[in-house]
């Protein structure tokens, strides 16, 4: 008896549970992007140059300087902020500037960004500057066509000449 009461009790808490489970776990819908809606993923990690260009120490500098610690060259840790600008068909969707990570902010950059579009043609500008000042080093423009629901993931790698397009 005592165990057909304990059956009868997990039934009536379990069965809601479940319900309510199957319910969510098919509504509501989500949508990621709306009909007719293309995605645009800004998303890299870049180490820019260093802020301040390292100098050469002069010889009186050395001789002060602890035998372990004289190294001909200083160079200040922190690294200039990360600039980047993204413009399709001649309007800027994102303007941004990223601080190198770490405590010394001696780190690389991080950018992360999700920009819904409309899908189609369009021509994409892509803007990077990595010094402290002075023009943006990498420019990329291209075409690019979207479909509805693609993901364009923009990504940077400076060893390949910088940015990088992958569907």
């Amino acid at each position: 008896m005592r165990q057909a009461l304990r059956y009868a009790l997990q039934a009536a808490l379990y069965v809601p549970l479940m319900a309510l489970i199957g319910y969510f776990s098919d509504a509501p819908r989500l949508r990621l992007l709306e009909p007719g809606q293309a995605l645009l993923r800004l998303s890299f990690t870049h180490s820019t140059q260093r802020k301040i260009a390292c100098r050469e120490r002069t010889p009186e500098e050395l001789a002060r300087l602890a035998p372990n610690m004289r190294a001909a060259l200083d160079c200040p840790r922190e690294r200039a902020p990360l600039a980047v600008e993204l413009e399709l068909d001649g309007k800027l969707l994102y303007r941004g500037e990223a601080q190198p990570a770490g405590l010394r902010r001696d780190g690389a950059a991080t950018v992360s960004r999700r920009i819904p579009v409309a899908a189609g043609e369009h021509r994409l500008w892509l803007r990077l500057r990595d010094r402290a000042e002075g023009p943006f080093a990498y420019v990329r423009e291209e075409r690019v066509s979207l479909a509805p629901g693609e993901q364009l993931v923009v990504d940077f790698d400076a060893s390949r000449g910088g940015f990088v397009l992958r569907r």
